[in-house]
């Protein structure tokens, strides 16, 4: 047999309820405040989740230096395999040529700089019996001796020091860690050289595949956006490049005039060190001037007076007008992320601070500002 048929309520549609009886039939969406399990289950697996992020980025930090160095140096690459393309060179062959040029400069760099540093490392080593027994001979010393007995405290902390076997140990250690440290820089030198290789190569089919994150009808503004993007921090590294490149060249002939020792090696560092923005080229003037000042004053001033002088006609004429088409960041938010990009990577920090405050810039301008006139 069939149920029988449900009667029909008649409904009073001009009846209305107040809102306290509304409260009890309210039929909308549940609260995580009514759920206190659900509730605490997903904070649990949010914790999880970011103790499992840190745990990752802490152990993986060395890589991930490798992986923004990689892709640093292939947008810095970009712009040249960019050019060569309009010039009908294919991609691949473009981004040969680029990478030889880059593993040649290098190679190119070390090959003049090793046997240098091998030969003036074997002087330092050969005069240092007669600078010690000239700074032993020398007044000041005599003076300091007789004052405060420091033959005698040097000698007996270095028989202690001897004779205690965890003192050899660490030494050992010391020697080996140098070696590890070593080991480990080539390494990282590899691995960062094929990454910008594969880097290059893909670099199109990672903009389109990151393109596509975005929903259809913004994908052409967020296009334009990051090939505006990738464009600067590609343009800011051949500017960098350059500006570093002008400064150690003048810094060599500097040292040369002045007759600074390890002039090669020490240009070289000046160099390297003209690559960090605003800050490198100070850091520079004052090691060069200390290694000048084992010579004398009169070589640190002609060393250092026309350095200073160029770095401040770099900061006003160079560096704006290579710069100029890449990143237009005011004085004081450069500083401030040099500062920060430094307190937190380090020296690939502080370089990929000036394009990032740049992006940032851009997308705050192109988006949040834009977004905000049209309100």
């Amino acid at each position: 047999m069939f149920p029988p048929e449900r009667e029909v309520v008649p409904v009073d549609h001009d009846v209305s309820l107040d809102d306290d009886r509304l409260k009890f039939g309210d039929t909308g969406q549940p609260s995580l405040r009514n759920h206190p399990i659900h509730f605490g289950f997903m904070v649990s697996v949010g914790v999880g989740l970011a103790l499992l992020a840190f745990f990752i980025i802490t152990n993986v930090g060395e890589l991930l230096v490798w992986i923004g160095a990689a892709l640093f140096i292939a947008l810095g690459l970009d712009p040249i395999v960019r050019w060569l393309e309009t010039k009908h060179v294919p991609r691949p062959a473009g981004i040969a040529l680029a990478v030889s040029l880059l593993v040649g400069i290098v190679a190119g760099f070390f090959a003049l700089l090793i046997p240098t540093i091998v030969n003036q490392t074997s002087q330092i080593l050969a005069g240092a019996p007669g600078y010690a027994d000239d700074f032993l001979r020398s007044e000041f010393f005599t003076t300091l001796d007789e004052q405060f007995q420091v033959r005698d405290r040097v000698t007996s902390e270095i028989d202690r020091f001897f004779a205690n076997s965890d003192a050899l140990g660490g030494i050992f250690g010391g020697v080996l860690g140098v070696g590890t440290v070593i080991l480990n820089s080539l390494f990282g030198t590899l691995v960062v050289l094929v990454l910008t290789l594969y880097f290059l190569a893909s670099l199109p089919g990672m903009k389109n595949w990151a393109y596509r994150l975005a929903p259809r009808s913004r994908r052409p503004r967020v296009e334009v956006l990051a090939e505006e993007i990738t464009r600067s921090v590609g343009l800011y590294v051949i500017g960098q490049a350059c500006v570093a490149l002008l400064n150690g060249t003048f810094a060599f002939i500097m040292m040369t005039i002045a007759d600074v020792p390890f002039s090669i090696l020490l240009a070289f560092v000046v160099a390297l060190l003209a690559f960090i923005p605003l800050v490198g080229g100070t850091i520079a003037a004052v090691v060069v001037s200390l290694v000048a000042l084992t010579v004398g004053w009169e070589t640190v001033l002609v060393f250092a007076i026309p350095y200073i002088a160029y770095l401040q006609f770099e900061a006003y004429f160079i560096s704006p007008r290579i710069m100029q088409r890449a990143v237009a960041v005011p004085g004081a938010i450069a500083v401030i992320a040099v500062i920060a990009g430094g307190s937190l990577l380090g020296v690939l920090g502080a370089l990929i601070a000036i394009p990032t405050a740049a992006a940032v810039m851009l997308l705050l301008k192109e988006v949040f500002i834009a977004r905000q006139d049209n309100l």
